[in-house]
């Protein structure tokens, strides 16, 4: 992994190398983008960064605008190991949306196809997996392997869903992501729930038993 310097946010390199200068050669960041939306699947992102001489500006993902993510996306699957986990509705609310996020988590990192000294996880708590790892609370905005993480687990999920607005074009997910916004609430109550709406969430939950 090189330690270069990069344009793209010094602050979060300066936390990486942190680690890095402790002697961890290989760093995996990890993130998730889809726990809150009312359908569609969680996924999870695992980067190890090579290269750390980005042209793109990375940064947390939600701080970025569509176009500067897809940029990105593309430097960091160059300049990257990545790893990705979909969980998809069903088990969301078989297993609920905690366990899921773990799930995708654990299936990102063992899709690296190597096993990293570190992996630094954003969120409270870390998936159950033989590494070292170190939860970080908003660390898509600290670290810059788990932004670079965030941005693929956003591009790739928002790229689900686009597909999905082929399929179920009468619920407009292409625009919202499946997200609560009124717009899709509103499609929930004229056509009810698709396959791909998490039956365990508010309001789905309650509109299943209308249609």
């Amino acid at each position: 992994m090189k330690k270069n310097a990069s344009k793209s946010g010094p602050k979060l390199l300066q936390h990486d190398q942190h680690f890095l200068d402790q002697g961890f050669k290989s760093l995996a960041g990890v993130d998730e983008a889809g726990r809150g939306p009312l359908a569609g699947p969680v996924v999870a992102s695992a980067v190890i960064v090579r290269d750390f001489l980005f042209s793109s500006d990375i940064n947390d993902s939600k701080k970025m605008t569509p176009k500067a993510r897809e940029i990105a996306y593309e430097e960091i699957l160059e300049k990257s190991v990545v790893g990705i986990g979909v969980i998809d509705s069903p088990l969301i609310d078989e297993i609920n949306i905690f366990e899921a996020t773990m799930r995708a988590m654990q299936e990102a990192l063992t899709r690296l196809g190597e096993i990293p000294d570190c992996v630094l996880i954003d969120g409270p708590k870390a998936p159950k997996l033989p590494f070292k790892q170190i939860p970080i609370i908003n660390g898509d905005a600290v670290s810059f392997s788990i932004a670079c993480a965030s941005v693929v687990a956003k591009v790739t999920r928002d790229r689900i869903m686009k597909y999905y607005d082929r399929i179920y074009p009468e619920y407009g997910f292409g625009r919202h992501k499946g997200y609560g916004t009124q717009e899709h609430v509103e499609a929930l109550k004229k056509h009810g729930p698709c396959k791909i709406h998490r039956r365990s969430f508010e309001p789905v939950k309650s509109l299943c038993k209308l249609f």
